[in-house]
């Protein structure tokens, strides 16, 4: 629109302006429209504006309007709403469509069916979810081992964004361990450039499910359940930070000492570590059954030390 009104702007000898504006469906009197500069008191308004988003990001211009009238400016929403969308400022909530892609991104095969997961690391799952504050949503990113249901990378974030997403595989990676599938819905996150660049460049296959098919990423979806009514349902976070800390230490707890019935009550650390499991195979295996597990599993780190404690 820019560049159009300074193509109708410039004189032109055959056509007048007013045609130019016509041809390109510019309205004329834009023209001559000049902006008034921000007041001081609208900028006044606005840092402080800005200084409760900081702090409260779920608050909507109707909510920010009330605090700011007990802050003692005499102001309606209308004009909050104003100076928020000059500033760009929304309010987080969940969205419609979560896992919608964008047309023209890349869509990948769903590969579990044909390459099964059976060790550690043959396959991570990733996903995002909303958690409920006192004062709106923010959003979980969690990838999650297939087999020993281990959490390997999380971030909570205020913005539904590829950007979280890498955070969470950073972190993940940070473990020292990395997956042969990373598999994940066909929201435009996983469909982005940047997350399939990441996983391209670190020789990662691309795994992802069909539309309606959640059952195909069940692994995480039953993380959401655990951790939501284990955690998020039986508390109130004040805020981000306060969310960040309590889901960090119950995802340590979920990790290190939750047990899980389809692991036959191991928990997640032992099983992708291979510590405890052989101790409860040998009871009931043939020791070559064991030595066999055993030789799958010398190949990640730590696993040797592990072995010998076992």
């Amino acid at each position: 629109m820019k560049e159009r009104r300074e193509i109708v702007a410039k004189k032109h000898k055959a056509i007048s302006k007013r045609r130019r504006a016509k041809i390109l469906s510019v309205n004329l009197s834009s023209l001559y429209l000049k902006p008034k500069k921000i007041s001081m008191e609208n900028v006044n308004l606005m840092n402080e504006i800005q200084d409760i988003y900081a702090v409260f990001p779920f608050k909507g211009y109707r909510r920010i309007c009330n605090d700011l009238n007990d802050f003692g400016h005499n102001v309606n929403h209308k004009r909050v709403l104003r100076l928020m969308r000059i500033m760009r400022l929304q309010a987080v909530y969940p969205k419609k469509n979560l896992s919608k892609r964008r047309q023209g991104d890349a869509v990948f095969p769903y590969l579990l069916k044909e390459q099964p997961p059976l060790n550690p690391h043959d396959c991570w799952g990733i996903d995002i979810t909303y958690i409920r504050l006192s004062t709106g949503f923010v959003y979980l990113t969690a990838l999650i081992d297939v087999v020993s249901r281990h959490i390997m990378g999380w971030n909570v974030s205020i913005n539904l964004d590829t950007k979280s997403c890498l955070k969470a595989l950073k972190m993940a990676f940070e473990s020292g361990f990395k997956p042969k599938i990373v598999n994940s819905d066909q929201g435009c996150q996983f469909t982005s450039a940047d997350w399939v660049a990441m996983l391209t460049q670190e020789k990662i296959l691309i795994s992802m499910v069909g539309k309606g098919r959640c059952l195909d990423n069940v692994h995480i979806e039953r993380f959401w359940r655990s951790i939501k009514y284990e955690e998020v349902y039986l508390k109130s976070y004040e805020g981000v930070a306060h969310a960040r800390q309590e889901i960090g230490k119950y995802i340590t707890w979920y990790n290190i000492e939750r047990r899980h019935q389809g692991l036959g009550y191991l928990t997640p650390f032992n099983v992708m570590n291979g510590a405890k499991i052989f101790k409860k195979l040998s009871r009931a295996r043939p020791d070559g059954y064991v030595d066999n597990l055993k030789s799958k599993l010398t190949t990640y780190p730590q696993a040797q030390q592990l072995l010998q404690a076992a």
